[in-house]
């Protein structure tokens, strides 16, 4: 064995070796090879990494195939390989770059990491801040990828879509990141047929089936489809010239990647009007403080008329809320739901009822308090004959915040209840943890109490103990409300 073992060192010490790479981004390959010359005591510069279409060392043992196993073969009692996590970490990515000497690089770093397992940590070493560079190379190549990646729909030669609705996307990577990156679009875009076309190689996702294919040219992949209209009209209406920072969007968005963006050929006509737009949104701010509504009944034309968010367009009703002017309770719901809809009250669907339930059991009078909601439409997705409920997003929760303050201002209650997480954001401005916001008062800027407890809805979709013992923590959060509202009045 001492002798094997002598004989392969020798021949390491006078030989130089090539590996030829399968593929470009087979990090798994080259940890494999990587490992056994380690192991076979083969210096960096004995060793040559050639990835396909590249050039080796003229005078190294060649392969790939049977070549190949010219290489040297570690004995079985050979040495483990050290290798620490932030090294391994950080060559799977580096593995990726388009660099061609990044194999050498990482054999390099992996062969020092033998006789000093703490090389990684020197962050002023040229190997450990070239293997950094590759990384954040590799990660923005991907962020970007992520972002700019815009599916087409496919049609077939008569001008029709193909069967099954299939979509073609057009991305240039700076690096070798389409097969690394093709289980992120499964997973995204799961249901439906994709392909996504690149100059080194394409990838293909049936639905249950990943596959790929050779490089493709730009002409493969389809110009437009009709979706791209409505699409240029959403990121028109999005687009918010009071934070436009143009070398900022310039530096997270460059100008490679525009023609394959519908949205791209509207951003120099955007920024143009900027300046206007942004004049006009400060005139728009300032009619709008001057003609703030001051009772409810002018509360209620201005929602009725409020176009400020994609919501009100829906072909709902805005619902107001109720109740008298003075309460020293106002409850905060998250958005009406089908029967507030068709009926243009708060609370009278399954979770009102339920509410009423609670309130009357813990001894708080709905008709002494002031109900509303975050949100005044009820926002749903049509499903058969059925209207699906959607939790409102934060920008719709935030726009509709104006009328909820201006609801406070005429009722001016003493104690606020917020049912759930949506109507806690449109009170404090930001989202909060339920359970660790439930049980104490937070003071808000009018000097009323916010309290917060969950949406009764919630309990709707629970069973058996769940149920139960979130029933207990609502039940105890109203009735310290009841409490507080008895001191107050004390």
């Amino acid at each position: 064995m001492g002798a094997q073992k002598a004989s392969v060192q020798n021949a390491s010490l006078g030989s130089r070796y090539v590996v030829h790479l399968p593929t470009p981004d087979d990090f798994a390959f080259w940890r494999e090879r990587a490992r056994a010359l380690i192991q076979c005591d083969v210096p960096p510069d004995r060793v040559s990494w050639v990835e396909p279409g590249g050039t080796g060392d003229l005078f190294a043992q060649e392969g790939p195939s049977s070549r190949e196993k010219r290489l040297p073969v570690p004995d079985a009692d050979a040495p483990p390989v050290r290798a620490s996590k932030r090294f391994m970490k950080l060559a799977r990515n580096a593995a990726l770059h388009s660099d061609p000497e990044r194999f050498g690089l990482l054999y390099r770093m992996l062969w020092r990491l033998q006789s000093n397992p703490r090389a990684m940590e020197d962050k002023a070493d040229p190997d450990v801040r070239r293997i950094e560079e590759l990384d954040k190379s590799v990660r923005r190549d991907s962020h970007k990828m992520h972002a700019f990646v815009r599916f087409r729909e496919v049609a077939g030669e008569d001008g029709a879509a193909e069967a099954g609705e299939h979509y073609a996307a057009w991305f240039e990577p700076d690096h070798h990141i389409v097969r690394a990156n093709a289980s992120f679009f499964m997973r995204r875009f799961a249901n439906m047929n994709w392909s996504i076309l690149t100059p080194c190689g394409c990838i293909h996702w049936d639905g249950k089936v990943m596959r790929e294919s050779g490089p493709a040219q730009r002409s493969d992949a389809p110009s437009g489809d009709p979706v791209e209209d409505l699409w240029k009209s959403y990121y028109a209406s999005i687009f918010n010239p009071a934070r436009l920072k143009v070398g900022a969007m310039l530096s997270e968005m460059p100008k490679k990647y525009w023609k394959n963006m519908p949205e791209a050929e509207m951003i120099p006509d955007l920024i143009a009007g900027a300046q206007a737009r942004e004049a006009g949104m400060v005139a728009a701010g300032m009619r709008e403080e001057r003609q703030q509504p001051g009772t409810l009944t002018a509360v209620a034309d201005a929602i009725a008329n409020c176009r400020d968010c994609p919501i009100a367009d829906c072909g709902t009703r805005a619902v107001m809320g109720e109740g008298a002017p003075g309460a020293a309770l106002m409850i905060v719901g998250e958005q009406p739901g089908d029967q507030e809809d068709m009926q243009g009250r708060p609370f009278v669907g399954p979770a009102g009822q339920l509410l009423d339930q609670y309130l009357t059991r813990t001894g708080i009078d709905r008709a002494d308090a002031y109900v509303t909601n975050a949100v005044k439409h009820f926002k749903y997705v049509q499903r058969g004959k059925r209207r699906i409920h959607q939790s409102p997003q934060a920008k719709e929760i935030d726009t509709c915040r104006w009328w909820l303050e201006a609801e406070r201002a005429a009722v001016k209650p003493r104690v606020v209840l917020a049912l759930g997480a949506s109507a806690a954001r449109s009170l404090l401005g930001k989202t909060v943890s339920i359970s660790k916001a439930r049980g104490k008062p937070a003071m808000l800027e009018d000097g009323s109490e916010l309290w917060v407890t969950a949406h009764p809805s919630y309990l709707l979709r629970l069973e058996g103990d769940a149920r139960e013992k979130q029933a207990a923590l609502f039940e105890a959060d109203l009735t310290a409300v009841k409490s507080r509202l008895l001191e107050l009045a004390a």
